[in-house]
């Protein structure tokens, strides 16, 4: 009887971002992968990076020379929230993808120490020893895309479909693109969007890197009034899914239903580019976002992370649910647009 030929062990290294052709080899890794996603891949690493300046860390398992398992990390560090190696910065996925998971995990532990960070963050995949599972906190929605148009408008619970057939019949218009004039409405609407929630967001430069790095692979559809952006979607496409990112609505979105006839034109468009699942991201459970994607009908997939920290540190506390933060919140809520769009950033950039 022939012995069982030994299982090559994994091989793994920190990954060359700069190199095209690393970058072109792993995005091919990730697209074949199950759970691979728009924060797996080298160029979400190098927004991260040049947006935000939090600099980026790419592991890769490697078997006789072939990547078999992947982890993207941002080393962020922020005077108000500690430093952290975070997979995947300013994302809400981005784990542990593939094979190697120890190997990996244990591989961004000794990083984080080297680079002095105190904690270590996994958004999704494998959950390794060692690490502490946290979960409750966020859920995912998504859903499957129709064929055409009229099913898409079908499908669409009665009490938001009513809702997306008002707006479709008033005198609102959309577009979608990523040059100047979408990303000025952009960053217009959503700083607004965010304000009102109490947070802080994040430099215009990731949004600018992201769009420039993934070129036709992302876009902008806003929803108009008069010239004016009542609504607005930053989103991605990647192996046939839509994953609207970035977005929101003013207050007077909401009189004219805009924030139901965006999700509608960003899945309608996304039609058009042969997509066949929306991702529509995560919110934290029992906020106003979650309630309302909910109402909407997708599919709700609870979210599991993963934490580790050096001794008897605790981990990160960047939760705007925290009670610590209630007042926060209401004192940034009241804050004027053009100075919370000012001292926000700063702030956001360390949050990762």
């Amino acid at each position: 009887m022939n012995a069982l030929a030994p299982v090559a062990q994994f091989h793994v290294r920190v990954a060359d971002l700069g190199d095209p052709s690393e970058s072109a080899r792993i995005d091919a890794f990730v697209a074949g992968e199950i759970g691979g996603s728009i924060f797996h891949r080298p160029r979400w690493s190098l927004a991260a990076e040049r947006g935000c300046g939090q600099r980026a860390h790419y592991l890769l398992a490697e078997r006789g020379g072939a990547p078999v398992g992947c982890l993207p990390l941002s080393e962020i560090r922020s005077s108000l929230f500690g430093n952290a190696l975070v997979s995947a910065g300013f994302g809400t996925g981005g784990g542990i993808l593939g094979e190697g998971a120890q190997p990996l995990a244990d591989a961004a532990w000794s990083l984080a120490g080297t680079l002095g960070c105190a904690s270590a963050e996994l958004r999704g995949g494998a959950i390794p020893a060692g690490w502490t599972e946290s979960a409750g906190l966020y859920a995912s929605f998504d859903r499957d895309l129709p064929a055409d148009e009229t099913s898409l408008l079908l499908a669409i619970p009665r009490r938001q479909r009513a809702e997306v057939r008002r707006a479709l019949a008033s005198s609102l218009t959309t577009s979608a693109g990523s040059d100047r004039r979408h990303r000025d409405a952009h960053y217009r609407v959503y700083s607004e969007s965010v304000r009102n929630l109490g947070t802080p967001i994040f430099p215009r430069a990731l949004f600018e890197a992201a769009l420039d790095l993934f070129g036709d692979e992302a876009d902008i559809v806003i929803v108009w009034k008069d010239g004016v952006p009542l609504a607005s979607l930053l989103n991605f496409y990647f192996m046939g899914v839509c994953q609207p990112f970035w977005g929101g609505g003013t207050r007077e979105a909401r009189r004219w239903k805009a924030n139901d006839l965006v999700y509608y034109e960003v899945m309608r468009r996304a039609l058009g580019r042969g997509c066949t699942r929306a991702d529509f991201g995560r919110s934290k459970i029992g906020t106003g976002p979650w309630s309302r994607k909910r109402i909407w009908g997708f599919r709700e997939r609870p979210l599991v992370y993963a934490a580790r920290t050096a001794g008897d540190e605790a981990p990160r506390a960047v939760n705007p649910l925290d009670p610590r933060y209630r007042l926060k919140i209401a004192a940034w809520q009241k804050m004027p647009l053009w100075l919370a769009n000012r001292v926000g950033p700063l702030i956001a950039r360390g949050l990762g």
